[in-house]
């Protein structure tokens, strides 16, 4: 896969404008005002009685998220490590769920308890009922509800993710001021987005070759993976003014989150990444707002550095008092 891309000197100082709603903060104020006033009760966690693991202690969670809907999740916590924990909640890939609980054993080995988030619609456990009038989408969530940001498909999942932070400071084995989110593709979107939303409850990011950045530009060269289908949405629907549907997108974009994140982070990139081409992920990380890091991978394509970016991550929290 060659390099499609800016060379690296010019994706460090990429900012590229991007229009900012008025109401951005406005917007996600009253949306997570919402979502936390619609709770009818605290996350529930029952232990898997039949799981084989010896050195795990697995629970099926459910959470109220966006407007109390219950939301899937699997904690996992390192039997026998001295508590309260530092926390890490998971946030998965695009078009994927929260799977099976063994497919997650990496934080909790590394001694943390682990939140592994279900999304909602893309997973078997959680379903989304979308509440638009006139759903307008074209395969796949990206255009799904599209026409109205209070309708878009992103503004409930996101809402789902920041419920899940506070889920888990609330859990009286986790310590609330070492939580850290965390995430590839979709996931580290939506780590990114949630970081943005939490401010400071949130002592951590780890920000993996991230989706939902930069979504215009993302949708003209991205020539893989989930973007694609903003292209096709907007080829199919003639009638539909291209600039209305980046101004929903813009109350969504990673470009817009990242100011408003003061977390320390460690995002990582890929430099011959077709999903999430590597100006869309700079042009987040060069807004980020708190101290950041970021891991480039020269030869990467969407899988980043794999497991070598796990190690990466690893040390990284340890050298800030964040470890197991």
């Amino acid at each position: 896969m060659p390099l499609t891309d800016m060379s690296l000197e010019s994706l460090r100082t990429y900012e590229p404008a991007v229009t900012e709603p008025e109401d951005f903060d406005d917007f996600w104020t009253s949306t997570l005002d919402a979502a936390r006033g619609a709770a009818t009760g605290p996350a529930e966690y029952r232990p898997v009685p039949d799981s084989p693991l010896t050195g795990v202690d697995v629970y099926d969670v459910r959470f109220p998220g966006w407007n109390g809907e219950p939301i899937a999740a699997w904690l996992l916590l390192p039997r026998g490590a001295e508590r309260p924990l530092p926390g890490v909640v998971t946030y998965i890939g695009y078009s994927g769920g929260r799977g099976l609980y063994l497919e997650h054993l990496l934080w909790s080995a590394a001694g943390y308890a682990n939140l592994v988030v279900d999304s909602r619609g893309q997973g078997h456990d959680t379903p989304d009922a979308d509440p638009s009038p006139a759903p307008q989408f074209v395969g796949g969530f990206m255009t799904r509800g599209i026409t109205d940001p209070q309708h878009y498909y992103y503004r409930r999942l996101m809402t789902d993710c920041v419920r899940a932070v506070d889920a888990l400071r609330e859990h009286p084995a986790v310590d609330a001021d070492r939580i850290v989110v965390s995430g590839g593709s979709q996931g580290g979107g939506l780590a990114l987005a949630t970081a943005g939303l939490v401010g400071d409850a949130v002592a951590g990011a780890l920000v993996d070759v991230p989706f939902l950045c930069h979504y215009r530009h993302a949708s003209e060269i991205a020539s893989a993976g989930p973007y694609p289908e903003l292209a096709r949405y907007l080829g199919v629907h003639k009638r539909v003014d291209p600039d209305e549907v980046f101004s929903t997108l813009n109350y969504f974009d990673g470009v817009h989150f990242a100011p408003r994140a003061t977390a320390p982070v460690l995002f990582s990139v890929a430099l011959m990444d077709d999903v999430c081409p590597p100006s869309t992920v700079y042009a987040a990380y060069n807004r980020y707002a708190g101290p950041k890091e970021i891991t480039v991978w020269h030869y990467g394509d969407h899988g980043g550095g794999r497991a070598s970016q796990s190690e990466e991550q690893l040390r990284w929290l340890a050298a800030r008092g964040l470890s197991g």
